[in-house]
């Protein structure tokens, strides 16, 4: 069963499925190969969150695009089929594995020509980006403990008016749980923290999935 929000039982969680955008069939056998997989992919976004990621990046006009996270590559290719004409992705994992499964899909899909994938640690790849800032969107789902630093990497390097999504930030409940003193947990805290506290960008966290914290450049 692919992931969905903890906020939903399981009828309302069908609701909304059956209420968006439905998956084609290249999704459907993405889905399948990463459920595959076992436990690894719970780290797979649900469909809703899958459809909001395609309607974010046409709403924006997203043309230049990061992702920090890419796994089996669905965000990715949702994020790619939503690009301007001529837009381009640029992924950013450290699993050699786990991304052969996503470059299948997309060139299934046929989007392999808008994804640039770079194998390195993704604090890497965004510190050795040119500073201007030219990204229309970033998305974020790696490392929890990375979150912090990505964000600051990526900030700068936004377009006014470009937008960064943050995957995870509710952690199942746990962001609210005073005995949750984890690492992960206290790191997707400070993302929050910061990014709410910072002038630089107006931000809402969405009860979607396992939530969103959504942020624009100002």
């Amino acid at each position: 069963m692919s992931p969905r929000s903890f906020l939903l039982d399981d009828r309302l969680n069908a609701y909304v499925v059956d209420h968006t955008e439905p998956a084609d069939p290249v999704l459907v056998r993405l889905t399948e190969r990463t459920v595959a997989l076992g436990d690894p992919a719970g780290m797979q976004v649900g469909p809703d969150q899958a459809a909001f990621l395609t309607m974010l990046t046409r709403f924006a006009g997203v043309r230049n695009a990061v992702e920090v996270g890419t796994f089996t590559g669905t965000s990715a290719l949702c994020i790619a089929r939503g690009l301007a004409d001529g837009g381009r992705l640029l992924c950013c994992d450290v699993s050699e594995e786990w991304t052969a499964i996503a470059r299948d899909a997309w060139a299934e899909a046929g989007v392999a020509d808008r994804i640039e994938l770079r194998i390195a640690p993704g604090i890497e790849t965004l510190s050795a980006l040119p500073p201007d800032a030219t990204i229309d969107l970033a998305f974020v789902d790696a490392d929890k403990p990375g979150y912090l630093g990505y964000y600051e990497e990526l900030v700068p390097r936004l377009r006014p008016g470009g937008w960064i999504v943050a995957d995870n930030t509710l952690w199942s409940g746990r962001i609210v749980d005073p005995d949750a003193t984890d690492t992960a947990t206290e790191a997707l805290r400070a993302y929050n923290d910061r990014a709410a506290a910072d002038d630089r960008v107006t931000t809402v966290v969405l009860a979607l999935a396992d939530g969103l914290t959504v942020s624009q450049k100002r």
